[in-house]
């Protein structure tokens, strides 16, 4: 993958087992003890007798063993919490997405921290609590902990999975009820809500013409950030009046799930100014981005030309960064904070200019991305049912899209109003 396309866009297939190490530990003579012996992991295994039926049986067992667990071997007694992420974050890299990969690294953090030497037999759930607590400390949200704690548990159950880990301390650290709401100190959070469309709108000026492309078409079509930044022409199906897009990664793919994203005009007429010859190119770059902040500078330049930097001139021959080729989740949230920040500055401006305070403006609060997607949510289901809203959102269950949409009060105020 190179470093300016930091998205991996490959379906990774679902493996039932990991993958084959590389190469087969040989079976061999040690030639002080005459003993077959055999190198797994850096510890010599030793057999029996040199080309004895028994050695050559146990051989092909402890390989069989060592292959099932991905290269690892079944731990001693002083096996420690940093063996036990080490040959996890192995598995890790060949099974799990990247996305999912980053979530693992992030709830490992506090774990490797506080008990990298400890003995895994003697992890258990007070120790558990103290990796929780720190993560309380550092102002997580409550359901952020609990689905990180479900992670180290995972690499536990793994561990007991390939015999890296006794039974007995998996079965401990499932003693420890999750946080419940209201009743800790850790941080609590408000469900995500759809973000008034004057604030979207407030916005949009204030972002470059690709990230108002994106923004505009989340709006409309309900996808997640993770697909509209993912978006190539080779995938979307251009035929008939309505276009369909099939991202080839999405959040459920691992379950199979197709995922099929429709266009109608008003979402044809955002892309078709970023549709170009190369069909494997992400339709909103960066790199776009930066070309028209440089073009909106140049507009406001007062030098003439002929005097100062010409246009590229000044530019470096090995800049430290460079635009890359694609949006990640994150740089898009970014330019939508940066767009939020500078509409409030104007708003700030035009109130200092009519002589009105700053504490009388009303400022454009923060949103993120992912809130377009309820917004959708609930202008579909008020406008079309909660069914057509559950198939035009991607899910299986319409408890899902419930999530989503917004319940529509007026409507329910409307009908008691006749009933009595």
């Amino acid at each position: 993958m190179r470093p300016d396309n930091p998205v991996d866009y490959r379906i990774r297939p679902v493996q039932e087992t990991p993958h084959m190490p590389k190469r087969i530990p040989s079976y061999r003579r040690h030639k002080a003890s005459g003993q077959a012996v055999v190198t797994l992991s850096g510890r010599n295994i030793y057999l029996g007798k040199h080309n004895s039926a028994a050695s050559r049986r146990g051989y092909s067992r402890i390989i069989a063993e060592w292959t099932a667990a991905d290269g690892t071997l079944p731990a001693s007694t002083d096996f420690t919490i940093a063996e036990l992420l080490a040959a996890f974050l192995k598995h890790a890299k060949a099974y799990h997405r990247p996305k999912e990969q980053e979530k693992i690294a992030l709830a490992l953090r506090p774990l490797r921290a506080l008990y990298a030497m400890t003995r895994v037999a003697d992890f258990g759930p007070l120790a558990l609590k103290a990796v929780r607590q720190q993560m309380i400390d550092v102002g997580l949200a409550h359901t952020t902990i609990n689905s990180r704690i479900c992670r180290l548990r995972y690499v536990f159950k793994w561990g007991v999975e390939n015999q890296l880990v006794e039974s007995g301390v998996l079965n401990a650290l499932q003693a420890v009820p999750g946080l419940r709401y209201g009743r800790t100190r850790a941080r609590e959070t408000e469900p995500v809500k759809p973000v008034p469309d004057a604030f979207v709108d407030a916005v949009v000026p204030h972002v470059s013409p690709v990230v108002a492309a994106m923004i505009e078409l989340q709006r409309l079509t309900g996808m997640r950030s993770g697909e509209v930044i993912a978006m190539r022409a080779v995938n979307i199906t251009m035929n008939g009046h309505v276009w369909v897009y099939t991202p080839p990664e999405h959040k459920t793919a691992w379950r199979r799930h197709e995922r099929r994203i429709y266009l109608g005009p008003k979402a044809q007429a955002i892309l078709k100014p970023y549709l170009t010859t190369d069909l494997g190119a992400c339709l909103f770059s960066p790199a776009d981005s930066v070309a028209w902040r440089n073009q909106a500078r140049h507009a406001k330049r007062v030098v003439p030309i002929n005097h100062g930097n010409r246009p590229g001139t000044n530019r470096k021959q090995s800049p430290r960064k460079r635009a890359r080729s694609a949006y990640d989740a994150n740089s898009y949230r970014r330019a939508i904070s940066y767009g939020i920040a500078a509409a409030n500055k104007q708003l700030l401006a035009e109130a200092a200019t009519a002589g009105i305070a700053d504490d009388k403006v009303e400022l454009v609060p923060h949103w993120h991305p992912h809130q377009l997607r309820h917004n959708a949510a609930t202008n579909l289901r008020r406008e079309y049912g909660i069914e057509v809203a559950r198939i035009i959102l991607g899910h299986r269950s319409a408890a899902t899209t419930e999530v989503y949409a917004e319940m529509d009060h007026a409507q329910a105020m409307a009908v008691m109003g006749r009933i009595g």
